[in-house]
């Protein structure tokens, strides 16, 4: 993997210090590509790019970037892996009337001959694979910037005094001269609503993240610094109304169709010139990839799996039976509570902006160890997005179907009773979970109640209700100080949508495709391994599975009360089902008590009302009232304080 930065000066920045500058930005992504480092600027234009270099394919200095083609046409800086990039190259030399010289093997390579003799967009159209590459044009004068389909690679984007710049992660545009782009608050409060700041904002005012399948196109070519808006090139809504027509009829045929195309896209994946591996958690999505992967082949497949002193967050051992029925060379990393809280300061640093997914603790610290063995690691991530896997898809309809004959006016009743009933009391009372449906899943009972307590108040419609179980915060306004008054969330979108045409099961998945998996797993694992140097790969993603999977009607995803049906009768082929059948428990850490514990007085510090109000981002009271509850043991306010400490952790850091 690779890290990316670079500038367009306006004309009236030209006393900027030009090679200092994109030195600097690139500098802060060494994590990114330590292997190799390149630099490029052209003063005609005040155009800088930089590069940091991962190797993985073509390891040799031939994959050197930034990366000029042979016609010195086109200029790049590439980051990801195409996985069907020597097809391509084989497309290419079959159609070209010359023999093609190639200086290597790299992927980067492949994609500037793929872009000069077919352009940009029918370049795009043919790629598998995930990246984020910025490509100048010299002869249009035009430098475009460009995100793969799901944003498995991160592109922000953006403008600093006047001037337009861009990187991988913020921390390098934040090292461009008088950055002193303000905290946005509508990303704030949106960040708070979801644990993440969604694509395309960011935290900080005039940047942006270039959304999944999209490019931009800048102008150079005059004085005025010019940019078009976003244009998709590829959109997942499109992709399923392409394939919902023709839907699988037959069990046999969709899951032999399913097999066959996952082969391929992990077959794909495993092309490397450096160690690869996969981690396995012992779940259905990673034991599907890591089964794959070790079929057929005779050397064993490097795996890696984290566990915890604490029991009931400890999944080490189903990981390790998956491990030994499979034979693959397994290595398991057992941590205590102070390991993981180690990592709580680093955090701020690692994601750029607000980020409060705690299971980016044990993702860093897994692709730490992953990093030791190996330089690429192959994980199960969107499979619940895909296959339907997720605990909110299996009773989420049916819990609907309950609330809505619920008289509107009797709803706040209720919500009220169900809020009244402390922590505690829950794990008394199993009888409700069989009552709402709730079923087993990784958040506890009194986090589900409080969850069902609010879209009992606020939902009106399933998209309502839906968005309730995502939401921590679910009104940002009592705590942000300064929001505009008629800042709106993203619920009222989701209402009027496209989505219109799909029902409820399908609508989630659409919905978590489009924003939960790019904005906070793919976030998630990229920063976590990158921090690493460690490149991660998604094989769910490849377009051959995602279209079998499209064309699965609900019932061979959800079959009864069994999520992902499809997808677990390719693994029962390779695994027995008792080592799989098991709740479903995430990867979840008890932060909750630390935050009781050991982690309270750095949370106290960052939560003092003083604090608070010196900073002016927060009205204080609403904080300090769910702290000292949570505090209490009587409720469980996990994700609320989190987001806030989150937030908190990362403004004393920047």
């Amino acid at each position: 993997m690779c890290g990316l930065s670079g500038f367009i000066l306006n004309a009236e920045a030209c006393n900027y210090p030009i090679h200092n500058t994109i030195t600097t930005m690139t500098n802060t992504l060494i994590h990114r590509g330590p292997d190799d480092y390149g630099i490029w600027i052209d003063d005609r234009f005040q155009v800088a790019l930089g590069h940091t270099r991962l190797a993985i394919q073509d390891i040799s200095h031939n994959g050197f970037q930034p990366m000029h083609s042979l016609s010195s046409r086109y200029t790049i800086i590439f980051n990801g892996e195409i996985y069907n990039h020597l097809d391509l190259r084989n497309d290419l030399e079959s159609q070209s009337e010359d023999k093609i010289v190639w200086k290597g093997h790299s992927d980067t390579e492949t994609l500037l001959k793929a872009i000069e003799v077919w352009g940009l967009k029918n370049s795009l159209s043919r790629l598998r694979g995930m990246f984020a590459f910025a490509i100048l044009d010299n002869k249009k004068r035009k430098l475009l910037l460009v995100r793969d389909s799901f944003g498995e690679k991160p592109l922000y984007y953006g403008v600093v005094d006047q001037n337009f710049v861009f990187a991988s992660e913020l921390k390098a545009i934040k090292q461009f001269p008088n950055f002193k782009n303000e905290i946005n608050k509508t990303a704030l409060a949106e960040y708070l609503k979801y644990g993440y700041v969604p694509c395309p904002l960011s935290i900080y005012k005039n940047i942006y993240k270039l959304q999944p399948g999209h490019f931009i196109e800048i102008d150079i070519s005059s004085d005025h610094l010019s940019y078009s808006d976003p244009e998709e090139y590829w959109g997942l809504e499109k992709f399923i109304a392409n394939h919902r027509n023709n839907l699988f009829n037959d069990d046999g045929e969709a899951v032999s169709s399913l097999e066959t195309a996952l082969k391929s896209s992990i077959e794909d994946q495993m092309i490397s010139d450096v160690p690869l591996g996969a981690f396995l958690s012992g779940g259905v999505d990673s034991s599907s990839i890591v089964a794959l992967m070790q079929e057929d082949r005779m050397d064993r497949v490097k795996t890696f799996t984290i566990g915890f002193e604490e029991n009931e967050f400890d999944e080490s051992t189903h990981a390790r039976a998956i491990a030994n029925h499979l034979n693959t060379d397994h290595t398991e990393l057992i941590v205590t509570a102070k390991d993981a809280q180690d990592i709580v300061p680093q955090l701020p640093i690692i994601y750029d902006e607000p980020f409060s997914d705690s299971s980016q603790i044990p993702t860093f610290l897994i692709s730490r160890e992953a990093r030791k063995n190996v330089t690429v690691s192959l994980s199960g991530d969107g499979g619940d997005e895909i296959f339907g896997g997720y605990n909110r898809y299996l009773w989420g309809p049916s819990l609907w179907n309950q609330v809505k004959f619920i008289p509107r006016m009797l709803r706040p009743i209720v919500a009220s009773g169900i809020q009244l009933i402390p922590s505690d009391a829950w794990l008394r009372i199993e009888g409700l979970v069989n009552k709402f449906n709730l079923g087993a899943g990784v958040e506890s009972l009194d986090i589900k109640a409080s969850k069902y307590s609010n879209a009992l108040k606020t939902a009106s419609s399933e998209d309502g209700f839906y968005e309730s179980f995502l939401t921590k915060w679910e009104d940002p306004k009592i705590l942000i100080n300064g929001l505009d008054e008629d800042y709106s969330d993203r619920d009222k979108d989701l209402q009027n949508s496209s989505l219109s045409p799909h029902n409820f099961l399908s609508r989630m998945m659409i919905n978590d495709s489009l924003h939960y998996l790019p904005d906070d797993i793919l976030c998630k694992v990229d920063r976590a391994a990158m921090a690493n140097s460690l490149e991660t790969r998604v094989p769910f993603l490849d377009h051959r599975v995602l279209e079998v999977a499209w064309r699965m009607p609900d019932s061979m995803k959800i079959r009864g009360s069994e999520t992902k049906w499809a997808l677990r009768q390719v693994l029962y082929k390779r695994v027995p089902k008792n080592l799989i059948e098991r709740p479903k428990t995430g990867f979840a850490i008890p932060v909750g008590e630390w935050l009781r514990g050991p982690l309270r007085e750095w949370a106290e510090s960052l939560l003092s009302e003083k604090k608070l109000d010196e900073e002016g981002y927060f009205h204080s009271q609403p904080i300090r009232v769910i702290w000292d509850q949570h505090l209490s043991g009587q409720y469980d306010w996990t994700d609320r304080i989190w987001s806030i400490l989150m937030f908190q952790s990362w403004l004393e850091q920047n």
